[in-house]
């Protein structure tokens, strides 16, 4: 063959390799950026060091992450806990856009290092809440400034607030909550419910209070209004609003970018919001204790109806079969509890409306739990609400026996009211046995129990404000009856400040002195 048309086959050659290599090179170039593995572009938002080191390094990148990620899990074992973070802070700055980079290392923080440390004294568990604050900083931060679109970080940042900081599976979840509640009250308000001040600031402090909110905790308070209009109220102290808050972004961030979302991954994040609008629902409320001056947390029942629309939204949207089993589950146990805390609580027209709801919906399903003969058609609201607190004397569920003694306690001032001091005093002694059985099953060899019940004698105090508190107590005439039973002063039936700080006197002198100011003994509270 000829030397000139070898060489000429030789060049067609070489061109069609070079046209090959380039087809597959932009497949490679659009798979990485599928998944996140690389970025072709320039890295926007980067600190000039980064943005250099991503783009001098190129594919080098993953191999000298691959050795840190190694070194790393090496000092991390050697308890070496500083030392691995440094260099989890390096690999996420050699792989940026690689979103499991920022949830693993998150995760290893908030999880697998906080949990090496011990309290620092009595109840106060700093460095462990130190490592969780890292791990929500590094995705909320960090990690969503490199991948503004990513669901898993917004769905992992959920999982944190709802899991974590919100269950009572650590030790340290109470001290988890305070300083998250502490933090937030400087926002939401001593109640958690101030939105005027984030959506219409005043006030230069009500500037600087929106702009470390939005900087800072990365949360938009027009966002956080309308997730709480669709499933609250909340109390945006308690870390159930943020896992809500985080993924409802999610979703948001979804249906904006419907070509990056996995199936799979929307089902995760719509389960971590029905499940912390439950957790919501149990433990939304927080009750203070005056003496101690912390906090217990009780059944917040003014959700229930979002609740209930919310596990009715999710059913529609799920597309597997198999989850939406697990929805309509998940939502009659929803509405058990919910008939449960609303009797309890003495709302009982709205328990009723609840119960009617479940027998019409779950007509072939036992409404107490493993009593296959317990239909809804063969109960009656009383005789199901008299079940479930047989059951629950033997609880060991923080929120449902606080709603029990609470219950009991309210029905025990109401028939106070009303003369009956026989079943006034039947009723207390029930919901003190309630309690002391509860301290006695949750209390540890080792110290006080990680799930604390507010003392009972405090319950009381919390029971009667409630009942005597002019704008949403009882009646006025069961709040006459009530503070002549007790013997308390008349000027806490004057709806004002200085009558109800009267009435906080009186009512804490009689639960610690057993005497009213003017020494006559009243009615135990």
């Amino acid at each position: 063959m000829n030397l000139r048309v070898k060489k000429f086959g030789l060049l067609l050659l070489a061109a069609a390799m070079l046209f090959g290599s380039g087809r597959v090179q932009q497949s490679l170039n659009h798979d990485r950026d599928t998944l996140g593995l690389t970025r072709t572009a320039v890295l926007e938002n980067a600190p000039p060091g980064l943005a250099f080191t991503t783009v001098a390094l190129g594919g080098f990148r993953g191999l000298i992450s691959n050795f840190l990620w190694i070194r790393a899990n090496d000092l991390q074992q050697d308890d070496k806990f500083f030392e691995a973070a440094q260099l989890a802070d390096w690999i996420t700055k050699l792989e940026p856009t690689f979103t499991q980079v920022w949830l693993f290392q998150a995760w290893n923080m908030a999880y697998n290092i906080s949990v090496k440390f011990k309290e620092n004294e009595p109840g106060v568990y700093t460095d462990r809440w130190n490592w969780l604050n890292r791990g929500i900083e590094l995705l909320r931060d960090e990690g969503l400034r490199y991948n503004p679109n990513s669901i898993l970080i917004y769905r992992e940042l959920a999982w944190f607030f709802q899991h974590k900081m919100g269950q009572n599976l650590d030790d340290a979840n109470m001290y988890y909550k305070a300083q998250w509640a502490g933090e937030m009250k400087n926002f939401f308000g001593v109640n958690g419910t101030n939105f005027d001040r984030l959506l219409h600031p005043q006030t230069a402090g009500d500037f600087q209070q929106l702009h470390v909110l939005t900087n800072q905790f990365k949360l938009d308070p027009a966002f956080a209004k309308s997730v709480d209009d669709k499933y609250g109220p909340f109390d945006w102290r308690l870390p159930e609003a943020h896992a809500i808050y985080w993924g409802a972004k999610a979703l948001d961030e979804a249906a904006r970018n419907p070509d990056k979302v996995k199936t799979d991954d929307l089902i995760t994040v719509r389960r971590i919001i029905y499940q912390s609008l439950l957790q919501a629902f149990h433990h939304g409320r927080v009750i203070a204790d005056p003496f101690t001056m912390g906090y217990s947390l009780g059944p917040n029942l003014d959700m229930v109806a979002h609740v209930n629309e919310a596990y009715t939204n999710f059913y529609a949207e799920e597309p597997d079969p198999g989850q939406k089993d697990g929805i309509l589950k998940a939502h009659r146990n929803f509405l058990r509890d919910a008939i449960y805390f609303l009797y309890e609580a003495d709302r009982t027209s709205e328990a009723q409306k609840w119960f009617n709801y479940l027998a019409e919906k779950y007509p072939d399903k036992p409404i107490v739990e493993n009593d296959f003969s317990s239909l809804p058609k063969d109960l009656t609201l009383d005789e199901y609400a008299v079940r479930v607190t047989q059951i629950d004397i033997g609880e060991t569920s923080q929120e449902r026996v606080t709603a029990a003694i609470e219950g009991l306690l309210t029905r025990a001032y109401y028939d106070l009211a009303v003369g009956d001091e026989d079943r006034y005093q039947n009723l207390k002694n029930l919901a003190s046995r309630v309690h002391d059985r509860y301290v006695k099953n949750t209390a540890s060899s080792n110290g006080p129990t990680r799930i604390p019940l507010m003392d009972f004698k405090d319950m009381q105090l919390t029971v009667v404000r409630q009942l005597l508190n002019p704008e949403n107590g009882v009646p006025y005439a069961a709040r006459a009856a009530l503070v002549t039973r007790l013997r308390l002063p008349a000027s806490m039936l004057m709806p004002d400040n200085a009558a109800m700080n009267n009435a906080t006197n009186a009512v804490e002198m009689i639960s610690t002195n057993g005497v009213t100011t003017n020494g006559v003994s009243p009615a135990q509270p």
